[in-house]
């Protein structure tokens, strides 16, 4: 049966298609003949204006207010004018800026390529090939850290007498010790693959690889030379879980995860942070007793003082930003275009963030150098003043207990403003459906990391062994880890690692370790050590607490309906 077209549609089509016609060819025209729109200054500062201030506004809430402490602390407190303000501050904005252009790049031009990979990868090679991959981002992630380059720049600070080895790895060893560092971690993520594959429980992953990090720690402490190496090494597992390895491998696992066919499961990442922490300090401190059986010492001259990660000024920042970005996004390209043939989409925006992602690293790299780390050097030259010395401050009492109370207050202040510990608490609060509180979670996260710092801080000044402090304060968490469930034991061995940021690692690191040499200790490592065993110790506590009133409440609730 033939459909009968009336005269009428046959005009409304005939028009449509004249219709679109003509805008094709006046299109057309257009491309070729009339002058494309061009924007005043004026117009550009009113599109990106509003889209870089939301971005900077976030960095500068970081930034300035642990800058504003510190500054306040040695003005009024320690009474010492700062030194060098142009300098340091020039050096600050240069960190916020170096944030923002980063951040911004790592979300439009690497973030892309990890996502792509963790969500193709398992389905289109093989086991060990994702295994395999695994290992080579995390690696290659850990080069990309923006504090990594801290560990090339305190090599001068240390004193070649009296903690000779921790000296020898720093001056000597560096790229070695970088080198330990990224193998660890690239290790670890191997490990979190293949946790997610296998459905492998967190709690006895933990418990296996934290007292194989015990066992270690306790033999390097039974011997005086080795001792001062297990502060380096716990330290480099916080300085590797940074704004890079820790999106790179959160979306790769989270790809994985789903493909093995637990996608359901909110905590799928959770548990890659925890192992990138401990394996580094196992790395670490191996390193050490393998360089202290077949290195010599005699060789050893005192070192001159060590290149900053921002020597050489502009090009040299630059340069290393290359170093350190250019590799890794290759690595993730050929990764996707060669080995999973997918099609790169939105090349010109993934270009541009790799752009910003090199020129961002540059700039903090530069700033970090002449700003936070000098002011950090500062106030922990300054800080033996209010308690120590003929000319002190303060009585000795008095002034130890201000300064282990600015450490405190620095832990705590430094980490109700990172940024990732927000977004974990609201993740967090969503999952556990309002159970565990954001603000429980922010406020007992920052108060371990601030009791942490506090003891971190004491072992400086009293120069006391690390092992001390840390081998019982993780045995705790060992113990807090058994004694709760699998969702709390992942949320907070993970907590740990997004409360050291790019910020407060290189700024701790340079107080400690200007502490240390103001008062005559073997060396200012440890305190990012402690800073991270205490979060983990608090929230585990709090979990624990929820648990046990939840179960007091069904108790409750259960007798009263019994009685009804």
């Amino acid at each position: 049966m033939t459909r009968k077209i009336r005269y009428g549609d046959y005009l409304g089509r005939v028009r449509v298609q004249q219709r679109v016609i003509s805008y094709n060819e006046v299109t057309a025209w257009d491309r070729k003949h009339r002058r494309r729109p061009r924007l005043r200054p004026r117009d550009i500062h009113r599109l990106v204006a509003p889209y870089l201030s939301s971005r900077f506004l976030d960095q500068f809430r970081a930034v300035i207010p642990v800058t504003l402490f510190l500054v306040s602390f040695q003005v009024l407190v320690l009474k010492s004018g700062v030194s060098d303000v142009a300098a340091i501050g020039l050096g600050i904005v240069g960190v916020m800026l170096g944030l923002m252009f980063f951040m911004e790049g790592l979300k439009h031009g690497l973030m892309p390529f990890s996502e792509n990979i963790g969500h193709l990868m398992p389905g289109r090679t093989s086991y060990s090939a994702v295994l395999a991959v695994a290992f080579i981002l995390g690696a290659a992630a850990t080069f990309a850290e923006p504090a990594i380059g801290a560990l090339k720049s305190v090599g001068s600070l240390t004193d070649p007498e009296s903690a000779a080895w921790l000296s020898f790895l720093l001056n000597q060893r560096s790229e070695q010790v970088v080198v330990a560092v990224a193998v660890s971690v690239g290790l670890a993520v191997l490990v979190s693959m293949l946790r997610f594959m296998q459905g492998w429980a967190m709690k006895p992953v933990v418990l296996i690889v934290t007292l194989a990090c015990l066992a270690l720690t306790w033999y390097l402490a039974s011997d005086p030379a080795l001792a001062p190496i297990i502060g380096l090494a716990w330290d480099c597992g916080a300085i590797t879980t940074g704004p890079v390895t820790v999106p790179i491998v959160l979306a790769l696992g989270v790809g994985v995860s789903a493909a093995a066919g637990r996608e359901d499961n909110p905590l799928a990442g959770f548990g890659i942070v925890t192992l990138a922490s401990l394996f580094p300090p196992l790395a670490v401190m191996a390193l050490g007793v393998y360089t202290a059986e077949t290195a010599d010492l005699g060789q050893f001259a005192t070192p001159a003082a060590a290149a900053g990660p921002g020597d050489g000024g502009l090009w040299g920042g630059a340069l290393n930003a290359l170093r350190a970005i250019v590799p890794l996004a290759a690595l993730l390209w050929l990764i996707q275009r060669v080995w999973l043939r997918e099609p790169l989409r939105h090349a010109n925006l993934i270009g541009y963030g790799i752009l910003l992602c090199v020129l961002g690293m540059a700039a903090f790299n530069m700033g970090l150098d002449a700003g936070l780390s000098a002011l950090g050097m500062q106030v922990g030259d300054l800080l033996s003043t209010a308690f120590s010395g003929d000319e002190s401050l303060y009585p000795y009492w008095a002034g130890l207990g201000i300064a282990l109370a600015f450490a405190l207050l620095l832990g705590f202040g430094a980490t109700i403003a990172e940024p990732a510990l927000n977004a974990l608490g609201m993740t967090v609060q969503n999952l556990t459906d309002g159970a565990f509180r954001k603000q429980t979670l922010i406020r007992a996260v920052a108060l371990g990391v601030g009791i942490g710092t506090a003891l971190g801080m004491a072992k400086v000044i009293f120069d006391l062994p690390l092992a001390w402090l840390l081998i019982p304060g993780y045995l705790l968490a060992l113990v807090l880890t058994i004694l709760s469930s699998e969702e709390y034991v992942n949320l907070a061995w993970d907590s740990a690692g997004v409360t050291t940021g790019p910020v407060t690692v290189p700024l701790v690191l340079a107080m400690g370790l200007g502490l240390g040499r103001a008062v005559d200790a073997h060396e200012g490592f440890g305190i990012l050590a402690m800073a991270s065993v205490g979060p983990i110790v608090s929230v585990l506590a709090v979990g624990l607490w929820l648990q046990v009133r939840a179960r007091f409440l069904r108790f409750q609730f259960v007798r009263m309906m019994r009685n009804v």
